[in-house]
């Protein structure tokens, strides 16, 4: 058998034109972070991350350099060197949005796609999901939905205004995804372990032809 592979992979080829634009508003950006799911789902203990994102207005220059005020806002990239970056191709970017797997963190007037570095993050956890697990882009989406939800319920339990009774129910929920989660990594280790073995069948057979002996059967 042949391992799992994503559906959709993204080509090497990028493109580096376009620029970044300055901030001038805000807006939520869906964001993920670039965790490896051998460490298992998120804990809820853990501290409640922020997602930031801005409508901005067009005019900045440079060739795929990111341009932000110098108050501190945060600098967005254009598709160009939002790609560049993150060593996929303009079309992959469109497509995981297309999927529902990224959400850009804001747009010009104009209508033009812009990507903060939480974006970017969000980018880097689909490649390593396809990477490391190969997981097609379904599979991806479903880990993402819990990862995010994860998230949303680990800012929740830290709230100062959530009592008790609703802090036990949101580590009720955390602990199903966990094993939600679980379960689609050993699915996918239960395939790895069979490609496994049947790569030792034919080594065992190819050394026994070299020796001189009866392969096994």
């Amino acid at each position: 058998m042949t391992p799992a592979g994503g559906a959709g992979q993204a080509p090497a080829e990028v493109r580096t034109d376009g620029a970044a634009e300055r901030v001038v508003g805000g807006a939520p950006s869906v964001a993920g972070g670039a965790r490896s799911v051998a460490g298992g789902a998120a804990s809820v203990a853990g501290g409640a991350g922020g997602s930031s994102g801005a409508m901005v207005a067009a005019g900045a220059t440079g060739a795929g350099e990111p341009v932000g005020a110098e108050s501190g806002e945060e600098r967005l990239l254009s598709i160009g060197a939002a790609a560049a970056r993150a060593g996929v191709t303009e079309r992959a970017l469109r497509y995981y949005q297309e999927l529902g797997l990224l959400v850009p963190c804001a747009h010009t007037k104009g209508g033009m796609r812009r990507y903060s570095e939480k974006d970017l993050e969000r980018v880097a956890r689909i490649r390593e999901l396809q990477t490391l697990l190969g997981l097609n882009l379904d599979e991806i989406a479903g880990v993402l939905r819990n990862e995010d939800r994860t998230a949303q319920i680990r800012a929740a339990y830290h709230d100062k205004g959530t009592d008790a009774a609703e802090r036990r129910r949101l580590l009720q929920e955390s602990l199903g995804l966990a094993r939600e989660l679980r379960q689609t990594v050993e699915a996918k280790r239960a395939e790895l372990d069979s490609f496994l073995a049947d790569l030792d069948t034919r080594i065992d057979k190819i050394e026994s032809l070299l020796a001189g002996r009866r392969p096994p059967t």
